[in-house]
């Protein structure tokens, strides 16, 4: 599957959670260290993680959330699209247009990419 969708900013909130997230990332993922940040992408139809394979239960890193993780591919580079449980039902700050890509890399300096560009992203 193929997702498209427009770079925007985020909230300015995710480097403190993917600090948190780290360990529980690692376990799960195998991913050493993560990036403190997340690439935003505002998506032209909805899309929910529902199907996730890995979910880091709030428990793992002392949150409030769970937080679904789904891998994918952005620019042919291994990335994860990431969602906290509250944005995956609708009731966050997140609508279903909107989904977070977390990597090891800053993903916007290694692709160049700032608000407004297209990207593909392959699920």
């Amino acid at each position: 599957m193929i997702l498209q969708g427009e770079v925007t900013h985020g909230l300015g909130q995710a480097s403190f959670w993917v600090e948190k997230i780290e360990r529980a990332f690692k376990e799960k993922t195998g991913i050493e260290k993560l990036f403190p940040g997340t690439l935003n992408i505002n998506l032209e139809k909805p899309y929910k993680l529902g199907d996730s394979e890995t979910i880091i239960y709030k428990e793992e890193f002392d949150a409030t959330q769970d937080v679904f993780v789904k891998p994918c591919k952005i620019y042919n580079y291994q990335a994860y699209m990431v969602r906290a449980s509250k944005n995956e039902s609708g009731d966050g700050d997140h609508p279903f247009t909107t989904i977070e890509i977390i990597s090891d890399i800053n993903l916007r300096d290694k692709f160049k990419l700032k608000d407004g560009d297209r990207v593909l992203i392959y699920v």
